[in-house]
């Protein structure tokens, strides 16, 4: 049995999760997708169709020969009527295919494999043609992280379903009505690793989903409750929080024996696997300042524009648009489709979305306080506007997770997080000028 631990900082948010007893919905099938071809960590991939092509759903449509990168599917059958560079929710424009749905949502034929009498090679290539990456926000292909690197031993495998951040129920509501199958994929994920621990972490806001959880687990997976703190959804402070293990500095999980994968991950893996279903749709919270918020089982590539509208569309005039949560998502000046890494469309009207005046730091070390990563955030922000940027690397800028605790409680309302996004980017462009 772990002994939950705490990770250093965080705070306690209020959690405004308007839509965790909405059961998930399908949405309804888009006219038109746009498929970015990169929804990943890693390289860029290159289109297998042209202008003109009928698909259908779940058909191959794009592939890289990088070792990081995830092929691209169809998530509607149709024809290909653009291949052009798009805008993506991460802020990127990326070569995209557009999809004219045909209306018929013809399949491709798939076809999984029994993970109990195949290779641990062949369960990894199942998943990689079926474009798994983790659907918690980071998007790293799953096959890749799967396979850790020689002579790192995985003695712990993590489903995290904590899901800390405000507004979003996206993995909460696929707790409770897939718990089974993300045990299966759980068990997958697990057996390929060779680990022998499978543990299941979810906060203790969410006693429906823990309940459920345990009743498909039985004994070989353990289900830890934790107490309510963000960021604890950051793999890191999950792997302190349950293990008491701090990853070292620039460290990945692999170096204290740990993988962390998030729970629809772990459905995605248990579906590409047993049934061959490539990662064509996923959950999506659409919440904040619509009409009806709602959890919508969402096809790759709908517009954003799409899924307001199905929620009956936004309460008052729309002040902002963000992909992912209040604390670490982004804000949207155009309409972009989901992609694989898309938990929660939030919708924000004019009234909630006025800019309040910033003051000078007083240096109360507030946000200090809150770092899970233990940096000194005012200083990133004195250094910044004085365009110190080399210096910043003394105090460890790389290291900040962007998490946005310091801004959260920056009494002076400083726009912490987006200096510091400036602070990395002018600092890389020193670096390679050098």
């Amino acid at each position: 049995m772990f002994k939950t631990s705490k990770f250093r900082g965080g705070v306690r948010p209020s959690c405004f999760k308007l839509t965790a007893g909405k059961p998930i919905e399908r949405a309804k099938l888009p006219s038109r997708v746009i498929l970015p071809l990169r929804q990943h960590v890693g390289a860029v991939c290159e289109p297998s169709v042209k202008k003109g092509d009928h698909v259908r759903v779940g058909q191959k449509i794009a592939d890289s020969a990088s070792a990081i990168s995830a092929p691209i599917h169809a998530s509607v059958s149709g024809t290909v009527v653009e291949i052009s560079t798009s805008d993506t929710p991460t802020g990127e424009e990326v070569q995209s295919v557009t999809i004219e749905s045909d209306g018929k949502d013809e399949w491709i034929e798939t076809r999984g494999i029994d993970p109990e009498h195949s290779s641990r090679e062949e369960v990894l290539a199942k998943i990689r043609e079926c474009g798994v990456v983790g659907l918690g926000g980071a998007a790293f292909p799953t096959h890749v992280k799967l396979k850790p690197p020689e002579g790192k031993k995985i003695d712990v495998v993590l489903i995290n379903g904590v899901e800390c951040e405000p507004y979003i129920t996206a993995d909460h509501r696929l707790m409770l009505e897939e718990g089974e199958k993300i045990v299966e994929g759980a068990r997958i994920i697990a057996k390929v690793l060779e680990a022998k621990r499978v543990v299941v972490a979810i906060e203790e806001n969410k006693p429906d989903a823990i309940k459920n959880i345990r009743e498909f687990g039985g004994e070989d997976i353990e289900v830890v409750s934790l107490k309510t703190r963000y960021p604890q959804g950051d793999e890191r402070h999950l792997i302190k929080a349950i293990l008491n293990k701090e990853i070292p500095a620039g460290g990945l999980p692999f170096d204290v024996g740990v993988v962390v994968q998030n729970v629809g991950t772990a459905k995605a893996v248990r579906d590409a696997v047993y049934d061959g279903i490539p990662l064509v749709e996923r959950v999506v919270t659409v919440t904040g300042d619509v009409q009806e918020p709602k959890n919508l089982l969402v096809r790759i590539g709908t517009p954003f524009s799409q899924l307001v509208d199905e929620c009956g569309g936004p309460q008052g005039r729309i002040g902002k648009v963000i992909s992912g949560g209040p604390m670490m998502g982004i804000a949207q000046y155009k309409d972009v489709p989901v992609i694989k890494g898309t938990n929660c469309i939030l919708v924000f009207n004019e009234q909630r979305v006025k800019k309040e005046e910033e003051l000078s730091c007083i240096r109360c070390g507030r946000c200090v306080e809150v770092c899970p990563m233990g940096l000194l955030p005012y200083m990133f922000v004195a250094l910044i506007r004085k365009k110190k940027f080399r210096e910043c690397s003394d105090y460890s800028i790389t290291s900040c997770d962007e998490c946005g605790c310091c801004a959260y409680v920056c009494p002076s309302k400083i726009p912490i997080v987006q200096l510091i996004k400036e602070g990395k980017i002018a600092l890389r462009a020193v670096k390679k000028s050098r």
